[in-house]
């Protein structure tokens, strides 16, 4: 396209806009135009100037349809280069779902599912060497019951689960550990592919927890030990087969002695938190957590706890005020 073709243009198109009739009243416009201030039509033949309209309007034409069907090849093989982009995608993730799938199975097909996995691990078991510990999902060992008490005030005791190092519980399928402020909890899945986040399902409600897979019997569904603040609780997929979930506490002074109210109890009188974790609590806090830990060791060794100190002390300073009473055949609670 010549610098002359276009030099009239923004004239043109002004013209043009004043023309709501659309083209029929512009080429009016320049025809009217020819016949008052030419002698376009009386300067020639008919036949002559019919001709000069016609080869111009076809040349225009020949040039207007060449460039409309390049557009038009353009158009259909940047179309063609879509269509066949996106059947590739979708054969790509057809690919990995079928791969990947995590199919519905009978009663039947998931029995025998079991019973090959279980077989498995007995095989394992005898291939160690007669070693007997259980180990979980996890490759921690699981947690064990309380055989016997050290002492008559640890009776009650006897039958719960000895926490693990975490202060929380091993498991068949899954472990948690805690501290006064939040819960942990790791969930490894036997699966053959690497997983992705939207094959799985995690629903933390404020007493209640479902963790699994989609299309599967879930590996956790069940009623909180106690209240969480969901907004602040969180999980992540680490290592495409490995659930980390942390469940932020609501009561931050307590100890919880399960997960999910069917689980097993654990003895959180055997908890142990390290000190240096002690550091990391408010003054007001780490008082209170320090003073349930001495109380606890008292108790442990039968001795008075501190609000039984303060009774005592209070209770020497009355005597002390009133020596003439006699208090030996009293009783305090």
């Amino acid at each position: 396209m010549s610098a002359n073709e276009t030099q009239f243009d923004n004239i043109l198109l002004a013209l043009a806009e004043k023309h709501t009739g659309g083209v029929p009243d512009f080429l009016q416009t320049l025809a009217s135009f020819l016949r008052r201030k030419t002698d376009f039509y009386t300067g020639a033949k008919q036949a002559e100037w019919e001709k000069m309209l016609l080869d111009i309007f076809r040349k225009e034409s020949k040039i207007a349809m060449a460039a409309h069907e390049e557009k038009v090849k353009v158009r259909e093989a940047a179309q063609r280069m879509k269509e066949e982009k996106e059947r590739a995608e979708r054969e790509a993730r057809q690919k990995e779902m079928d791969d990947n799938k995590i199919c519905d199975i009978t009663d039947e097909e998931a029995a025998a599912i079991i019973k090959e996995q279980e077989d498995k691990k007995r095989q394992q078991l005898l291939d160690g060497a007669g070693d007997s510990k259980q180990v979980s999902a996890t490759n921690e060992e699981v947690s064990k019951p309380i055989e016997k008490a050290e002492d008559d005030s640890e009776k009650d005791e006897v039958g719960k689960l000895q926490p693990n190092s975490g202060n929380g519980c091993t498991l068949d399928k899954y472990m948690w550990t805690q501290t006064l402020q939040e819960v942990e909890l790791k969930i490894p899945f036997n699966v053959t592919f690497a997983l992705r986040a939207r094959d799985i399902v995690v629903n933390i409600g404020k007493k209640s927890l479902k963790v699994g897979l989609k299309g599967q019997e879930p590996i956790i569904d069940g009623e909180l030990c106690a209240e969480v603040k969901q907004d602040e609780s969180v999980w992540v997929l680490q290592d495409s087969k490995t659930v980390l979930i942390t469940l932020e506490k609501i009561g931050k002074m307590n100890w919880w002695n399960r997960l999910v109210t069917t689980d097993p109890e654990i003895s959180t009188r055997k908890i142990n938190p390290e000190p240096s974790k002690l550091s990391d609590l408010d003054g007001e806090t780490r008082s209170m957590v320090e003073k349930m830990m001495f109380d606890q060791r008292q108790k442990e060794m039968g001795l008075p706890t501190s609000d039984d100190r303060k009774k005592q002390d209070i209770l020497e300073k009355f005597k002390q005020q009133h020596p003439e009473m006699d208090f030996s055949k009293c009783k305090f609670n």
